[in-house]
Order: C-alpha cells, then structure tokens, then sequence
C-alpha cells in the first residue's frame, strides 16, 4: 500500500476498525474510505454495489462483524449467522467486482473445533465439532474464508484471510450481557470495587485457558500482511495445506482463574472470587499456533498487564459507570 491508496475499512468504528484506522493515520495514509453505519449499511447488497462503483477502493481490510461474548452467540444466533454472512459476502462479492488488489478478512480462532489440538494450527480448520455456544458466529466466519479461497482460486483475487485469538483493548465493548470476558471482567470488578462488595462471580470454573492479543498489536498484523512483498504473500495465498489463511497470536495463554486475579489487581478490588459452575465455561483450551506469521517476521509488542492496564484506563475515560 501506498499513502495515497484508496483504503476501504469496513468496520472502522469497532474496536478492530479503529485500531487498523489509527496505525494506518499514524503512517500517513491519507487516502481512507470511511464510512459509519448511518451512512453505509453493510447488510445493504445495493448500497455496497454502489459504494464499491463510486469509490474504487484498492485494498480493503474487512473488521466489520456482529460480534459478542458467550451470552450474545449463545442467545443471538440467527442475527450472528445472518449479519455476518451478508456484510462478508456483499464486501468479498463486491471486492472482486471492482478489481481490489488486495483483500484482508478478519474472523476469530472460534473457527476451529472445541477440542482441536492445541495450539491450533490453520489445517485443523474443519476436522471436528464446533463450540456449540458460538457455532453460528463460527460458522458465518468459516464461510468467508472459503468465499475468499474460491475468489482466489476461480477469479484470480488475492484474499486472505487472518484468525486473531481473544482481543481487547480501546473501542471494546464493556456491555455485561454482550461482551467479551475480559471486557466483562473489566468492568465487573471495577463497580463491584466502586460499590465496596465482598465478591465478584465469575461465570463457569476458572478452568479454560485463553490467548490474548491487544488489539493494537492485531492492527500492526493486519497492516503487516497486506504489505507483504508478492512472493511472501502469494505463498500465503497458495499454501496447500491451509490456503489464504493464517493465525495472529501472541502465545499470552491464561487460565480465566488466573485472569480474573490479574484483573482483581490491576482494578485495584480486594474482595473475593466465587465462580459460578452451573454456568457454561466453554472450549477448554484455545491456544492459536503463530509460527507461520512469526515465521514472517511479526511479532506481538504488547505484555498482557501492560495491556490491561491500558484496557482498564480506557474504560475510566470513556465508560463514567453509576453505580447502585
């Protein structure tokens, strides 16, 4: 990509979005395609077909996705399948139309199967049963990777597509009913902390492990791999065990036990844990394997305290939270 590209960011208001805006302002793009959701509706078949016509963009990082924690994909599921699968499709469809150079499509390592091998490598994609609480989100995203692939294979195009583990950081959601778990834990401790309770529960048995990325550290990935020289990104694209796609990690696995204490401290609560077995812990382990993108050269920079700390001071300023 050139400063002057024309750079579409679908999504650029999500946490994702913002992230990939930020480093590529900070690098002096000056040429971004940016649009909320009042002004371009994603789901909107026609009004892609027009954005697309109208603004030629050259290379487009697709973040935008309906997207939640356990309680949201468990209880929302036919909007997770639906929006998802409408807003990659339309962009995907609409890319190849207007002959974008390069397309970058973000989905999650919720891809792969509950109880896929850890770490989970790119060839695990499909060998087994999904995690039935997040199966319809899973499976919008599973779609958009073989959309990308079959452009690729049939037209030509140069997609790829990119599989973060858990992220956090500025612009995340702090809903208690439709977040993520550290977002959740985030803001759970701190009013639990501004209400001077005795304890905080914490869903499920402390028992599942998760890797976190800080969001900032996915953008640095993403804007990585679209300026990849020709050889290296086309080798990702043709990779016979895995085409066009790769996993972003950072190898910060942590027990949610482990997670909540480390939350605890950085809130600065001191009452206690109480977890709450008869609520759902999920996949018991998801450990993304990185080795193809270290192998590439990137590398995540920032350490999970540093990160939550930063997540947790970004909450203070933009989430003023009354507490009963």
């Amino acid at each position: 990509m050139q400063t002057t590209s024309r750079i579409f960011v679908a999504g650029h208001r999500g946490m994702v979005g913002s992230a990939i805006v930020r480093l590529l302002q900070s690098q002096g793009c000056n040429n971004l395609l940016l649009r909320s959701r009042v002004d371009l509706d994603l789901c909107n078949q026609q009004s892609i077909e027009a954005f697309f016509r109208e603004e030629q963009p050259e290379y487009v990082f697709l973040a935008a996705a309906r997207v939640g924690g356990i309680i949201a994909n468990s209880t929302c599921k036919g909007e997770f399948i639906h929006e998802n699968l409408m807003i990659q499709s339309n962009i995907i469809h609409n890319s190849w139309l207007n002959g974008v150079r390069r397309l970058l499509f973000l989905g999650s390592t919720c891809i792969y199967p509950k109880f896929s091998p850890q770490p989970m490598k790119e060839e695990h994609l499909l060998t087994g049963a999904l995690e039935p609480t997040n199966d319809a989100y899973a499976i919008a995203k599973i779609a958009g990777i073989c959309q990308c692939r079959s452009y690729n294979q049939q037209y030509g195009t140069k997609y790829l597509s990119a599989m973060p583990n858990n992220l956090y950081g500025p612009n995340d959601n702090f809903d208690l009913e439709k977040s993520h778990v550290l977002p959740a834990m985030i803001r759970k401790f701190h009013e639990a902390k501004q209400r001077g309770d005795a304890s905080v529960t914490i869903w499920g048995t402390g028992a599942p492990l998760r890797e976190f990325l800080q969001v900032d550290d996915l953008a640095a990935a993403c804007v990585f791999l679209m300026n990849l020289d020709d050889i290296r990104y086309d080798s990702l694209l043709n990779d016979p065990v895995a085409p066009a796609l790769i996993n972003v990690g950072s190898d910060q696995e942590i027990s949610i036990l482990d997670l909540a204490l480390l939350v605890r401290d950085i809130t600065g609560f001191t009452g206690s844990l109480v977890f709450d077995t008869d609520k759902p812990d999920g996949t018991p382990r998801k450990l993304a394997d990185s080795s193809r993108i270290h192998a590439l050269g990137w590398r995540h920079a920032v350490e999970l305290r540093e990160g939550i700390s930063g997540a947790y001071q970004w909450f203070l300023e933009n989430h003023p939270v009354s507490v009963a």
